[in-house]
């Protein structure tokens, strides 16, 4: 691969779609057992040698970025926050992110349990924005939906990172019917008085439990008419290639984000691509197939292999997940070990 310096490719697949968000996982592990994303009693986690370590992600990241022009990071797990020493990835992608001859948006999502401690180093090492997973105000139910009594951690994390100059805190909820749908509203209005976007999600078939069925789904469309019943909303024109549809508080009082995954979902603007905590490369959630990059990158392969390799599996992405279609296959890897 020839290539002149400052020179990027487009990074395409075969519909005509373009990565431009790279999303890593840096851990499987998990503080939480979440009934939606890991199994409860799991016990076998990935060999410590198996993971990347921060330089072998930073490798990749510096191709997807320097190669292929993408401009956006994600860091996710398990939960990357029990990563040891995570500020010093953030810091290393940061540095990243300034030499680059474009914007990098470098993000993480979190359940927030420790982020009292951690909000701080990782604002100073160059994280940029977050997503607080928060699926409840109840301290029982919290228990019932991650198997943790620590919804109390949860919310000091989020005061801890509201007091920290970032440039976005969202929080994300998982709706589900019969378990938290009598909530939205409660946690609508959490979001819009502490000035955080509430972001909510259809619950998609990837629970470490294996129940997921259309009936546990609470459609997008529900979840607004809950919400303008109460706080009238305007739903914002599509802009990029984001999974939310964004909708105004008609009060001037900020916004709520509905990710519609199962019901409407956003797979042809899709413009992610996911690396693994033990160095797959996955061009989607929902995908059978993952592609190894951890083994060329401990065993000599240069920079513009790698790129050509990526280049080669973004082919392969499909068109969509057909949830909810006959030909859909739920895939055997769980959201905590492909990355959420």
């Amino acid at each position: 691969m020839t290539r002149s310096a400052g020179q990027t490719d487009a990074l395409i697949d075969s519909y005509g779609r373009r990565a431009t968000s790279l999303r890593i996982s840096v851990t499987d592990r998990c503080n939480f057992r979440c009934t939606y994303c890991m199994p409860e009693g799991i016990q076998h986690w990935l060999p410590r040698q198996e993971v990347l370590t921060f330089d072998e992600i930073e490798r990749v990241a510096a191709v997807c970025i320097n190669r292929f022009g993408v401009n956006k990071l994600r860091l996710t797990g398990g939960e990357p926050t029990v990563r040891a020493d995570l500020p010093v990835l953030v810091a290393k992608l940061s540095r990243l992110a300034a030499r680059a001859d474009h914007h990098v948006d470098i993000a993480m999502t979190t359940n927030g349990a420790t982020l009292s401690l951690l909000a701080a180093p990782l604002r100073k090492a160059g994280l940029q924005r977050l997503n607080i997973s928060l699926d409840t105000l109840r301290r029982d139910r919290f228990h019932q939906i991650t198997g943790q009594d620590r919804l109390g951690n949860v919310l000091e994390g989020i005061e801890a990172a509201r007091l920290v100059d970032y440039r976005s805190i969202k929080i994300n909820t998982v709706v589900m019917s019969g378990v938290n749908d009598d909530e939205v509203v409660d946690l609508a209005t959490f979001a819009r008085e502490r000035s955080l976007q509430a972001r909510f999600i259809e619950f998609m078939p990837l629970d470490g439990q294996g129940r997921w069925n259309q009936a546990a789904v609470v459609r997008a469309a529900d979840i607004v008419e809950m919400i303008d019943a109460v706080y009238p909303l305007d739903k914002r024109p599509r802009e990029g290639s984001g999974p939310a549809d964004i909708y105004s508080y008609r009060d001037g009082r900020g916004e709520v984000g509905i990710i519609a995954s199962v019901t409407q979902p956003f797979c042809a603007s899709c413009d992610r691509i996911r690396l693994t905590a033990e160095g797959k490369l996955r061009t989607c959630l929902f995908a059978h197939d993952e592609y190894d990059l951890r083994d060329m990158l401990r065993n000599g392969a240069n920079d513009d292999r790698i790129a050509e390799r990526i280049k080669e599996v973004v082919l392969t992405k499909w068109a969509g997940h057909q949830i909810g279609r006959p030909g859909f296959i739920q895939p055997v890897r769980l959201m905590h070990q492909i990355g959420g």
